[in-house]
């Protein structure tokens, strides 16, 4: 397999899967040995759509306005020090004679890593870049009407794109990237663009030092389990010819879990870099991630999925909004910012806000979509063995996973917002009735279409704590 479709392989076999599956349906083992590349976890390439049909709206409604929040596209593993740490504990090992021939591969590739990947920890990748370009892309073509000229006080105006960014590098980039797309599509379009300390609390309020609410007893104990399961030996003999030099030198469980981490990270690196490894190690580029059998490559990710599952919170098992309460103040920008957009379209005394868009981080977007009450995130599981069978972190928070709320308008009739994660339209399980002045609590819409005014009345009773009110 040459480097350009190891790439391209694991873009189109997830893509495909995504979109002949609902985004909302979860995975059995034997769909995981199809596609192992979503053991990958959130270092799984953006599952980008293709000839996706979207449910048309009711009769005279047009969309006017998109709030969106991103993670980042593709990007290199963020920590320098854990690509120094397999190329120094295989070049050790080789300097003692203890690598096999595959353990030597295996130093080769880790070398390149950490001379060319290890000096860009956590910067994005071009693929990072072409996958928010993508989504730029397809929201233009998606919905044209949203960045459409309009008259206001009888000149023409084109609407305005306000977007945030994560302080990260790789999230400004990707603004930027997406920004240049729309651009790309409408030249006329006038962006602003913010980033800054000031804007962290709401694109990206997680904080890594307040995981404790995430480390109950009842829980940990479950996934405990889960990774007493992972055996990390087979992997070891396949590139250290001495088992006692194993036992002495190599803290196996942590080697198999970098390594393996780092191995799933190379779908979303550039075409350059994966040649490079082949030229040095001798062997194709995704040889190091298939070192991992299948079994082995679920069995981890089982326990991953439990982890990321973790900081959710939504488990029974722990029984904490605090996972939850790290969105609140997301949700609450996009509430403003929708009322913004939609008291500036109502106005028309200047140009209308055709989108807000955020780029932040997977830590920020998990949480907003379980707040959210989106299905892709909302499950309540206490037994972690079947996690996987509701729950998958890959389809929640692959690289530029992304959330989208469309509203549309139409004359003398209620405002609607669809939801769509990852370009795919969601239902959310909130039971409302659409209603509209001529037609007193019927339905005016099915599908993915709701009454603006009761979703962010329910959504003001999250961030308040409160029940809330159905109609």
């Amino acid at each position: 397999m040459n480097n350009l479709h190891f790439v391209k392989s694991f873009f189109v076999i997830a893509a495909g899967f995504f979109l002949a599956t609902s985004v909302n349906a979860q995975i059995t083992d034997e769909e995981l040995a199809k596609h192992p590349e979503f053991t990958s976890s959130n270092y799984l390439v953006y599952p980008e759509p293709a000839n996706t049909k979207y449910t048309k709206a009711p009769a005279g409604y047009k969309p006017f306005y998109i709030s969106h929040y991103g993670r980042h596209g593709s990007r290199y593993h963020h920590d320098s020090n854990e690509y120094k740490y397999i190329y120094k504990t295989l070049s050790k090992a080789d300097s003692a004679g203890k690598l096999t021939e595959l353990g030597k591969q295996a130093l080769a590739y880790a070398k390149v890593l950490y001379k060319k990947a290890a000096p860009q920890k956590g910067d994005l990748t071009q693929v990072g870049v072409h996958q928010h370009e993508g989504i730029a892309k397809r929201m233009y073509k998606n919905f044209p009407e949203v960045f459409k000229d309009v008259n206001v006080a009888g000149k023409k105006v084109t609407p305005h794109v306000k977007a945030y960014a994560s302080t990260s590098g790789r999230c400004i980039v990707s603004m930027a990237a997406f920004i240049a797309e729309l651009r790309a599509q409408n030249p006329k379009i006038s962006p602003e663009l913010i980033s800054g300390k000031s804007y962290m609390n709401f694109i990206s309020a997680f904080d890594w030092g307040k995981l404790d609410y995430s480390k109950v007893k009842t829980y940990t104990d479950e996934s405990d389990k889960l990774w007493k399961n992972v055996n990390p030996q087979p992997f070891l003999k396949k590139l250290f010819a001495d088992s006692n030099y194993v036992v002495n030198n190599i803290e196996a469980d942590k080697f198999y879990n970098r390594f393996f981490e780092i191995a799933t990270s190379l779908q979303g690196m550039d075409k350059p870099l994966l040649d490079e490894i082949a030229a040095n190690a001798k062997v194709p580029a995704d040889t190091f991630v298939n070192i991992f059998t299948t079994e082995e490559k679920i069995t981890r990710w089982k326990a991953q999925n439990a982890w990321w599952y973790s900081l959710e919170g939504t488990s029974p098992l722990i029984n904490s909004q605090n996972g939850l309460d790290f969105a609140k103040p997301t949700l609450q920008n996009i509430l403003d910012e929708a009322d913004a957009a939609i008291a500036a379209d109502t106005a028309r005394g200047s140009a209308p806000i055709a989108a807000t868009l955020r780029f932040g981080h997977d830590a920020a977007l998990l949480p907003l979509a379980a707040l959210m009450q989106l299905p892709i995130a909302n499950a309540k599981v206490s037994d972690l063995s079947k996690l996987h069978e509701q729950w998958n972190d890959f389809r929640i928070i692959p690289m530029a996973a992304n959330l989208q709320m469309v509203f549309y308008k139409a004359k003398n009739k209620p405002i609607l917002v669809k939801f769509l994660y990852n370009e795919i339209e969601q239902m959310p399980g909130i039971e409302l009735e659409l209603q509209s002045p001529e037609q007193n609590a019927v339905k005016i819409a099915h599908g993915p279409y709701y009454y603006w005014n009761e979703i962010r009345e329910f959504y003001r009773a999250i961030l308040n704590n409160e029940k809330a009110i159905r109609h």
